[in-house]
């Protein structure tokens, strides 16, 4: 059994959690996901072989990866992501070299908190430390990417990739993902606390309909470029969508309407932070997880519970389902002096209406990738 001290290096990439801008990364929308200190672990070591050897903190297994074989690892019961990432990284040109990992990923699995992102941009940091080569965050999120779309099978935008490799300390992320030019916001939330809970209702993206619902916004863009000179849906205004919403087909008007609004609600969000505006934060909050129940329908029975009982409580200003959806994670802004009252109701609350029994996660807005030499 090997052991943490038993490694070179340890480098780390945070899960995340996004305030708002759901669905939309894809869309080419901005965003604004936090990195949280909910981490996957990667230690480290070279070990002089052309093998990569992968064991777990929380599996009896090990995985070892053939560094010349590596199109042969598409479908490991364990691995999957680490080999994947490794794939990706070579293929653009990067070296691979021998090396011992041991993984501990403290990001809940299927939380919708992006641990899937955390495993690939933290595998690809730690190949490339081992390996002796510099790396930049951002190519380093865009390998992961690929590594989700061609090995976990989830067409994903980049915002989970970029945020667990560029997250800051204390900051949210103003994310233009059609440029990837970024902005950083403090996340000051004067008298309010952020409350991440986990509904706990087991899910995948690969196995939901978050590849159909990209497929249904791809469509949509086909039809309305017919009329408007754009690139991506997040290139039409509120105005101009009113006046082409007639084009497309019910469906697809439901979820081009939540695209178009819900970037409108990023750009609100944004200046709402920026002038200390709170109250607006939260009700945006609100208009956000609206939108992704009845017009992207990507919520679902057990993150309706959580979410309507928050907003039932009346310290609480604004909740709704971050992640992908289908399952996962809500956040909630509440009075901080409430927190712990809040909480408990909200866990009985949900307990009461479901067959789960909901989690709420401890965490801070932290850096993105780190890496730090063991010996």
């Amino acid at each position: 059994m090997m052991r943490e001290e038993d490694f070179e290096y340890k480098v780390a990439a945070s899960g995340r959690v996004n305030i708002i801008g759901e669905h939309i990364d894809y869309c080419g929308g901005k965003v604004m996901p936090a990195a949280l200190s909910l981490k996957n672990t990667v230690y480290v070591r070279p070990n002089g072989t052309d093998t990569i050897n992968i064991s777990w903190t929380t599996l009896p297994d090990t995985v070892s990866l053939n560094i010349s074989e590596r199109e042969n690892y598409r479908h490991l019961k364990y691995g999957n992501y680490q080999a994947g990432s490794a794939l990706l990284w070579q293929k653009a040109g990067h070296k691979l070299v021998g090396c011992d990992m041991l993984q501990d990923c403290k990001v809940p699995f299927g939380s919708g908190l992006s641990s899937s992102a955390a495993i690939e941009v933290s595998t690809i940091a730690a190949l490339a430390t081992v390996a002796g080569e510099k790396f930049d965050n951002v190519e380093v999120a865009l390998c992961a990417q690929s590594a989700e779309r061609e090995y976990a099978g989830v067409n994903c935008g980049i915002m989970d990739q970029y945020a667990s490799a560029c997250g800051k300390k204390g900051m949210a992320m103003l994310l233009d993902c059609k440029t990837l030019e970024c902005d950083y916001l403090p996340l000051e939330l004067g008298a309010y606390s952020l409350v991440i809970t986990d509904c706990c209702k087991p899910h995948s993206l690969a196995d939901s309909k978050y590849n159909e619902r990209r497929s249904e916004t791809e469509e949509a863009l086909k039809i309305l470029q017919k009329r408007l000179d754009i690139t991506c849906l997040a290139d039409i205004t509120p105005v101009q969508f009113s006046q082409c919403a007639h084009m497309l087909p019910r469906v697809l008007r439901m979820r081009a309407e939540h695209v178009v609004n819900e970037c409108q609600r990023v750009r609100t969000a944004a200046q709402a932070m920026r002038a200390g505006n709170i109250e607006l934060l939260g009700r945006l909050i609100n208009q956000s997880h609206a939108s992704l129940k009845n017009l992207y329908q990507t919520t679902g029975f057990e993150p309706d519970v959580l979410v309507e009982a928050a907003q039932n409580y009346p310290e609480c200003i604004g909740s709704r389902l971050t992640g992908g959806g289908f399952g996962g994670c809500t956040i909630s802004l509440v009075k901080t002096e409430c927190v712990p009252e809040f909480k408990d109701y909200l866990l009985k609350a949900y307990a009461r209406r479901t067959s789960y029994n909901a989690v709420c996660y401890d965490a801070e807005i932290s850096d993105g990738i780190t890496v730090e030499k063991l010996k």
